[in-house]
């Protein structure tokens, strides 16, 4: 990317960076310079011309400028992108330990045991998205020159989106949504993360500020920018009276909504892990993002610029969302990788006092404790996952039980599940397992008391909607038209269509047994069943579940259940 101060630096930045590296004599010799080209370096008539005449130590000062002089961009081959060109200064970041780190967690935490080829990980869709940023701000700028774009936007733009998921854990969401909660008793997200990460990055690696500022970046301003894109505020505190960022102000709104976009999900991060998910899971994605990239703008709404799409993609969006919820229903919270994530985060809530990992001061951290230091959560990867399966420690037995039963196909064993609104709390979900241990199933002859416990069953909740809750993200949207393309509008629903759907939302409360020989895993199935048959007049009407068995599985048997209010199916079937 050209720019009118690429390979360029202040006098005063030269000076700084010229002290950091211990070349204090030659620093304030560039002070006086408003700018420095810094391939005028090589010409050693300009050094001697500023004083500078031993052969050794103009090629000091060379050798310090050649680490951080942009080079020309880069290409990188992408499955879905095709070749993607980034920016020399991206590649400085993507070749950090820190970004590295992403190669080793996959990007569907347990969903390649689900689906095989979903073994993809977070460095490939952080480079997409980073690249993905760069064409949606990049077609902005050529179709709206008013809307004054710099290069030093775009940059920024483009890092945000490469380093957005810095802060993902072992088994990405495994880590942030379902172990540190457990561990810590407390919220933690993985954005959080990311924005100490990047600080760590920024800060661990030498030459990467000099760098900027040579590709002209302004600093700290434009740092605190790309912190702000990484992890936006929430809709409601966009739109306080008080402009919230600090980065770029109010005129440069739409910037903030490229990586995450807080107001209705419409993003690059969006765009590439649709893309790459459905690719790698080999289920059809009907969105066409290079299509919404043609046919954004900017126009101005309730005061604030906002990016909108033509009226006519209204549709494409709909298509956009129900992908979302069928990528959800099909793979992300598929109910075997839902078990096999939740069988993962006891593995580390066993293993947790009892991995040591080596932070900063050479101080040791635990599983959930390295959240507090970015040097040690550096080494934090789904490679913790190996260490447990491989390890010979007695005080590492539990957790390796639990992660061989993992990899033996010894997973708790899927009872049905229900769709209801009248759980909510975890209390709740404790008082529903209590229930089902106390439905005791009809007796049959010859059989004797099973004695299952509470323990001995497990209940999660999946909730899938359209990305808003409950609401419909399009109500979020604003849409212009051909003959006015300045003019943002809504579009309601019954303008679109009458099969839209009513409801955005819906939570399922899945219900597993731990035990899984053949006794008690047909007690619990009799405990789920008489715990049914005793509440079908509170419980919504659902058709019972479908059974879908693999090809290479012909003698799986199923037993048909009569319509119930309830969905129900055997697990006899191996998903993977």
């Amino acid at each position: 990317m050209a720019s009118e101060n690429y390979g360029e630096m202040s006098g005063e930045d030269m000076c700084e960076y010229l002290k950091e590296k211990g070349l204090q004599k030659w620093a304030d010799a560039f002070k006086e310079k408003s700018v420095i080209k810094l391939w005028e370096l090589n010409d050693d008539g300009f050094m001697s011309g500023m004083g500078i005449h031993q052969p050794e130590e103009r090629q000091n000062i060379l050798d310090s400028i050649l680490k951080i002089l942009p080079s020309a961009p880069e290409v990188f081959n992408d499955p879905i992108h095709g070749g993607m060109e980034l920016h020399p200064l991206l590649v400085k970041i993507i070749d950090t330990p820190q970004f590295q780190r992403l190669r080793n967690i996959k990007q569907l935490g347990a969903c390649y045991l689900v689906y095989p080829g979903a073994t993809h990980n977070r460095c490939e869709h952080s480079i997409g998205v980073g690249y993905l940023a760069g064409e949606l701000v990049k077609a902005l700028k050529e179709k709206q020159p008013e809307l004054y774009i710099t290069d030093r936007d775009i940059l920024c733009v483009q890092i945000a989106g490469l380093c957005h998921d810095l802060g993902q854990g072992p088994f990405s969401h495994v880590f942030d949504q379902m172990f540190i909660p457990k561990a810590k008793m407390k919220t933690w997200k993985h954005e959080d993360a990311s924005v100490e990460m990047f600080d760590h990055l920024v800060r661990s690696n030498e030459d990467l500020k000099g760098m900027m500022k040579a590709c002209g970046l302004k600093l700290p301003q434009d740092l605190v920018f790309i912190k702000e894109m990484i992890k936006p505020r929430a809709a409601q505190e966009e739109s306080s009276p008080q402009w919230p960022y600090k980065g770029r102000p109010e005129e440069k709104s739409f910037l903030y909504e490229i990586v995450a976009n807080k107001r209705n999900g419409i993003d690059v991060d969006t765009f590439d892990y649709f893309a790459r998910d459905s690719y790698h899971l080999d289920i059809k994605n009907n969105f066409d993002h290079g299509r919404f990239i043609k046919f954004a703008r900017v126009c101005e709404v309730d005061g604030q610029k906002h990016i909108c799409t033509r009226d006519e993609e209204v549709n494409n969006l709909y298509d956009l969302f129900q992908t979302r919820y069928s990528l959800h229903r099909r793979a992300y919270q598929h109910k075997v990788k839902q078990i096999i994530e939740h069988m993962i985060a006891e593995a580390f809530l066993k293993a947790d006092e009892h991995i040591q990992i080596e932070g900063s001061g050479g101080r040791m951290f635990t599983l959930s404790t390295a959240i507090a230091d970015m040097e040690a959560y550096t080494k934090l990867t789904d490679c913790v996952f190996n260490q447990i399966l491989n390890s010979t420690e007695d005080n590492l037995q539990e957790a390796r039980k639990i992660v061989t039963n993992i990899f033996e196909d010894k997973h708790y064993r899927f009872l049905g599940e229900i769709k209801t609104e009248r759980i909510s709390t975890e209390e709740e979900i404790s008082q529903l397992k209590e229930d089902l241990a106390a439905a005791l199933p009809l007796p049959r002859e010859g059989a004797q008391a099973d004695r299952l416990t509470k323990e001995d069953f497990v209940v999660l909740h999946a909730t899938m909607d359209y990305g808003k809750k409950g609401k419909d993200p399009i109500d979020s949207m604003d849409f212009y038209n051909k003959k006015n393309p300045t003019q943002a509008f809504k579009i309601k629903r019954e303008q679109v269509s009458k099969l839209l759907p009513e409801h955005f939302s819906e939570t399922l409360f899945r219900v597993y047994s731990r035990k899984i020989d053949p006794e008690s895993l047909e007690a619990a199935r009799g405990h789920f069943e008489q715990w049914i048959e005793g509440r079908k007049e509170e419980l919504p009407a659902v058709l019972p579940g479908q059974i879908s068995t693999r090809p290479e599985v012909p003698s799986v048997t199923t037993r048909k259940m009569a319509t119930r209010p309830f969905v129900i199916s055997d697990d006899e079937v191996d998903f993977r």
